[in-house]
């Protein structure tokens, strides 16, 4: 293979300058030519470690062989063999830190484009208007998915391919979770999202809206009420956290969380289309650097905030959000105050945000994730002119399903606790996602979905057996 045929075919996007003024898809996706070419450069390993690094056991060498070939309707089938989900995990997939960072291309050049590849054999499926997966028969059995975010639709999607009935219990009036009301438009359309889950109506998957367990109903009365012989718990990590420090109460602050649901799932970038609109300042600064800290800083751009900062206790390398958000971040125009953390948020006579008095940090030993250790700097506190502050330094689990069932168990910060088939303290209740690990991302959390499904296959079917004998 020559070193012409080693180059990564780039991924096409919108020109920055007239990206930040809509809220179009950044990435454009790969021709035809482009991801046959980019196919070609897989070298087909006979031990595949691209493999190991997906955490729903993708048929990576498979795909892509039968794209490299042209037979897309063939890497459709394989990649679903797996994946329940691809368009989407083509897109918001960190695979840079999975599939690809095992790709042994990538040793000595750069390694096949996974993500990329998967994205477009989705799309081009989607755009056929058919889907490469069909019903089981079934098995007689009802399987209660309680949340309708990744883990939860990965879930169902895996029970209904070996049969099972399964109603999915959402309490948005939308499925998605996360996908809907977190990641905006610009990074995951919800055209997209929205195929992808009536793929999984065409496989018998019922999805109930507006139904909010512990609430509505609980998982007690699934069980023993309404006959579901087992309940998965996916309600994600959806409570925001914040930092804790005066003036958070101030109008003008929001959790990130309630700034991306309001312009995602509520349409508020379609304002006054839809009437849910969002204030913002001039000056916008958004705490924090993840993914859904780039997410905000991005949205605000395009919602027409003369000013985003990007405000970070560590320095650039410590970053967690992907190295193509923060590039994209900063191409739209995001600034970047790092090593700088806000100790209070002051606000004016009304209740207004006006500025954020901060303190400048230095880098000091690794503490327990790894990241060098911010350390204040003495004497550093400065004043740092804003209109809005948007907190997004992570979030934690409702407690309102988990409170609500008797005899869960759960870890101090309130996750349940389960093991990695995703089994809890009560027999037939297993549990996966950010409502166990944390806040996470979205592969992680199908991965989870997967895994208690086939545990949930196993547990139903010991069952029958022993209620047989």
């Amino acid at each position: 293979m020559s070193l012409k045929e080693t180059i990564r075919q780039p991924m096409p996007c919108q020109d920055p300058q007239v990206r930040r003024t809509n809220f179009d898809e950044v990435a454009l996706g790969y021709s035809e030519e482009q991801a046959v070419k980019e196919a070609a450069r897989c070298i087909q390993c006979k031990k595949p470690r691209c493999r190991e690094g997906c955490p729903v056991e993708v048929l990576i060498p498979d795909f892509i062989k039968a794209v490299a070939a042209r037979d897309f309707a063939g890497a459709a089938v394989k990649l679903k063999e797996k994946n329940a989900l691809p368009a989407i995990c083509g897109r918001v997939c960190p695979q840079e830190s999975q599939c690809e960072e095992k790709c042994i291309l990538g040793i000595k050049s750069e390694p096949v484009a996974i993500g990329r590849l998967e994205r477009f054999v989705a799309d081009w499926e989607m755009a056929q208007g058919a889907s490469a997966t069909e019903p089981a028969p079934a098995k007689g059995a009802k399987v209660a998915v309680i949340g309708a975010g990744p883990a939860g639709l990965t879930c169902a999607a895996e029970l209904a391919k070996l049969g099972y009935a399964v109603t999915v219990f959402e309490a948005l009036h939308t499925a998605g979770g996360v996908l809907m009301y977190g990641i905006p438009e610009f990074r995951l359309p919800k055209a997209i999202v929205d195929k992808e889950i009536a793929n999984l109506r065409q496989l018998g998957v019922d999805l109930q809206f507006n139904v909010v367990i512990g609430s509505s109903v609980t998982v007690e009365e699934l069980m023993n009420e309404r006959g579901y012989a087992a309940v998965f718990l996916g309600t994600g990590a959806g409570l925001p956290n914040f930092m804790g420090i005066p003036g958070e109460n101030l109008c003008g602050v929001f959790s990130a969380n309630e700034f991306l649901t309001r312009t995602n799932l509520m349409k508020g970038f379609r304002f006054p289309e839809y009437g849910t609109p969002v204030k913002l300042g001039r000056k916008v600064a958004v705490l924090g650097a993840g993914n859904v800290a780039m997410d905000a800083a991005r949205t605000a751009v395009r919602l027409g905030a003369e000013e985003v900062t990007i405000v970070y206790r560590r320095s650039d390398k410590e970053m967690p959000a992907r190295a193509e958000e923060i590039e994209h971040a900063r191409e739209e125009g995001v600034q970047f105050q790092l090593l700088t953390n806000p100790v209070e948020i002051i606000g004016d006579e009304n209740g207004w945000v006006k500025a954020m008095k901060c303190l400048r940090y230095e880098l000091g030993e690794p503490d327990a994730s790894g990241r060098r250790k911010p350390v204040a700097i003495a004497n550093s506190e400065f004043v740092m002119d804003t209109d809005t502050v948007i907190i997004a330094i992570g979030t934690g689990p409702n407690p309102l399903a988990t409170k609500s069932t008797a005899g869960l168990e759960l870890n101090r910060r309130g996750n349940i606790v389960a093991d990695e088939a995703g089994r809890t303290s009560i027999p037939g209740v297993f549990a996966g996602g950010d409502i166990v690990t944390g806040a996470a991302t979205v592969i992680l959390a199908m991965g989870a979905g997967k895994k208690a499904a086939q545990a949930i296959d196993a547990y139903i079917t010991t069952k029958a057996a022993e209620a047989a004998n």
